[in-house]
């Protein structure tokens, strides 16, 4: 299986890594609806049995429930995947998502991460978002310093943009960054991406499938009943006049996948990983059959001719 060094890390990842934001099930504003616990650990399963050797969550997915769920999927591992999890993002009793950089907020949040996870140390720990952007400085030294203790391998961040990337590497080498990217969403590519490349940063981009939009499942009708607690059902994204333009691509992406006897998704997931700056992406999952869709991403790449298609459909 090919592999590549994440940045300053000695992380060698396989392309594609299991995202288990939507694992972490209902009862927050970013939820992906009701899930099905069994399903997601047999998806993990399915999906580290295939070859894929890392696993990204964080805190806030379903309010520590994502993490549970990835520590009953590898319980009883004697060759774990890389576990990869986020602080920053912290709730209270009712519920309310807030956001701290505060040293001792982090603090408690990496404790309570390692507990929910049953690890003794985390492979990659990263700042969720820059929030609140004054106390950057103090959230990034704490990780710092957390990495010195011997509580995480690796640091990282996700959603910074290169002035907050700067701040941080002023500090401390940043090992990775995590943003979105996809063929839809290409806000990376005119500055972050080449300073994350100049600086030797690892990318490791998230929702390449654009959240399902690029899933080849992804219709009209299904958009139109996501339900209330999937996030999805108030994005723009997945309604008009964006919709149609959005499965246009998706439609695209289908067809060069088929050339190949490959899916939509894998196509799109392909497409993110053309770049040299791109380390890896992050793919959600949550079912056993959602792998078997994604799952040719790992060594399926993009001829020159059919990213010059994509570009005219876009």
């Amino acid at each position: 299986m090919n592999t590549a060094r994440l940045g300053n890390s000695d992380l060698e990842l396989t392309p594609i890594g299991i995202g288990a934001w939507a694992m972490g099930g209902p009862g927050y504003r970013f939820a992906w609806g009701n899930q099905d616990d069994n399903d997601s650990i047999e998806a993990i399963h399915k999906a580290l049995d295939a070859g894929i050797n890392w696993i990204d969550t964080a805190a806030v997915y379903g309010l520590g429930h994502s993490e549970e769920v990835v520590a009953k999927a590898l319980d009883g591992m004697s060759d774990r995947p890389y576990v990869f999890t986020k602080c920053e993002r912290v709730w209270n009793e009712q519920g309310e998502i807030s956001k701290s950089l505060k040293s001792d907020s982090i603090r408690r949040e990496i404790e309570a991460s390692l507990t929910r996870l049953k690890l003794d140390v985390i492979d990659l720990y990263q700042i969720h978002w820059a929030e609140p952007e004054e106390d950057l400085e103090e959230g990034w030294s704490t990780l710092v310093e957390l990495k010195k203790e011997g509580k995480v391998r690796h640091i990282g961040v996700c959603n910074f943009n290169v002035e907050q990337l700067k701040r941080a590497q002023a500090i401390a080498p940043i090992t990775s960054l995590q943003p979105p990217y996809s063929i839809l969403r290409r806000g990376i590519e005119d500055e972050i991406l080449p300073y994350a490349l100049e600086q030797g940063i690892g990318v490791i981009g998230y929702s390449p499938m654009a959240s399902g939009l690029l899933s080849g499942k992804m219709t009209h009708e299904r958009a139109a009943a996501l339900p209330e607690n999937d996030w999805r059902s108030r994005s723009e994204e997945f309604q008009e006049p964006k919709l149609t333009k959005n499965l246009a691509v998706a439609n695209k992406l289908a067809e060069i996948g088929a050339r190949h006897g490959r899916t939509a998704g894998e196509a799109a997931i392909a497409w993110t990983l053309r770049l040299p700056a791109v380390t890896g992406a992050i793919v959600g999952i949550r079912t056993p059959t959602q792998v078997d869709g994604i799952i040719g991403a790992m060594a399926f790449r993009l001829s020159a001719d059919e990213l010059e298609e994509l570009e005219r459909v876009l």
